[in-house]
């Protein structure tokens, strides 16, 4: 134990499971629940939607909410569920000092513009006339802005006054695995005594679902578990919309003002298989094994996406280690892109002060859990690139 160790004192998660820490461990336990998906709005695909939220709760001011889009109003709101957790939300003093990283994609197009341009489009060529039509008639200036992806960070600032320095990765999983990473170097470097880490994902817009299905990677067939989608119609990602913030402290500053923390993060380690060129699951393999877990029980929140591949060598990689109790929960919330890991080390930490283990979310796929798991691992492999996991522990 030690003064720079990294504990999390504070989460905020949002998914089709609804909001906030009971409502995940009471849903995630809940073994005979049905998944909740929606498989009407985006045919042939299939989403896990967003709970009933009422953004008043965390944006009070209407002009705010006004000016982000959903993706923004989702991941300011579950910033302000952590804030709220740890006991930071009305400290000016701290949110001041805080620092911010952010993993966030570029923001949701207007669809109705979108095909208001090519439905003209068809019956004219003087294109470049008809965008300049379109950009002064159709396209609201504030659009633009509300595009850039440090915006939600900027948006995080402005609503929850969270001011210390800020970052913001991009690209998919590995922005939220970089995220997390870089925020718990700071804080175990001392460069940083208390941050803000997370990002969000809208699963609900036509434009996100396009950017998964160019490259063949959606679930085209009836919906199945994650473990299971390998051979079926399509490349077997189901995305569900969520946002996960997390409030990560040194020990000695928790402790300083009295909170006590829900987990200690041992280590975080990523890589960048080679996947043409490098043995898939070996490499999977070698990355868990930098994470030098102890022997005994232990407990894996795998962010597996259902791609066919990545998929396949994920559980064969934890297969090949008897102790481990693997637990997909993509099954229940869906791939979340950029917050796919941040929400792995949420309910592995929640499942560390717990002191328990979640039930199989697919007992034809997952081992049941033996005892109590005496560390959890947070794994994403990404659909498409990049890789990470990280080591949970008890607070204590």
């Amino acid at each position: 134990m030690s003064a720079r160790d990294v504990v999390i004192t504070g989460i905020g998660l949002v998914s089709c499971l609804g909001e906030g820490l009971d409502a995940h461990w009471r849903a995630l336990n809940d073994e005979v629940a049905e998944p909740i998906v929606d498989a009407e709005r985006f045919p042939p695909y299939s989403v896990h939607p967003l709970p009933a939220i009422d953004w008043n709760l965390q944006i009070p001011k209407r002009g705010d909410q006004r000016q982000m889009e959903t993706w923004q109003r989702l991941g300011v709101y579950a910033a302000g569920l952590a804030l709220d957790d740890a006991g930071l939300k009305n400290d000016e003093a701290l949110c001041a000092s805080m620092d911010m990283v952010v993993a966030a994609a570029g923001g949701e197009r207007d669809e109705a513009v979108d095909a208001s341009i090519l439905e003209a489009s068809a019956t004219r060529n003087d294109r470049e006339v008809l965008l300049n039509e379109k950009l002064t008639t159709d396209l609201r200036p504030t659009l633009f802005l509300a595009q850039l992806s440090n915006l939600l960070a900027g948006n995080i600032s402005i609503v929850h006054k969270v001011t210390g320095s800020s970052r913001t990765f991009m690209g998919e999983e590995g922005a939220g695995i970089a995220a997390v990473e870089t925020a718990v170097a700071r804080v175990r470097s001392g460069q940083s005594d208390h941050m803000l880490v997370g990002g969000d994902f809208n699963a609900e817009n036509a434009d996100m679902l396009l950017g998964y299905e160019l490259g063949g990677y959606l679930h085209r067939a009836p919906w199945k578990p994650v473990w299971q989608r390998g051979g079926s119609e399509g490349g077997g990602v189901v995305s569900g919309s969520g946002g996960v913030f997390l409030v990560l402290e040194s020990r000695e500053h928790a402790e300083s003002r009295g909170k006590k923390p829900y987990a200690t993060i041992e280590s975080v380690v990523s890589a960048r298989i080679r996947r043409p060129k490098q043995d898939f699951q070996a490499g999977i393999s070698e990355m868990l094994g930098r994470l030098k877990a102890p022997d005994g029980q232990l407990l894996a929140l795998s962010g597996a996406s259902g791609a066919h591949a990545a998929t396949a060598a994920e559980k064969a990689a934890f297969d090949a280690l008897p102790n481990i109790a693997l637990r997909g929960f993509g099954t229940r919330t869906g791939h979340m892109k950029e917050a796919q890991f941040p929400f792995a080390v949420a309910l592995a930490a929640l499942a560390m002060h717990k002191g328990a283990a979640y039930p199989a979310f697919d007992v034809s796929m997952e081992r049941p859990a033996v005892g109590i798991p005496t560390r959890a691992l947070a794994t994403t492999v990404g659909y498409h690139i990049f890789e990470g996991a990280a080591l949970i522990a008890p607070a204590d």
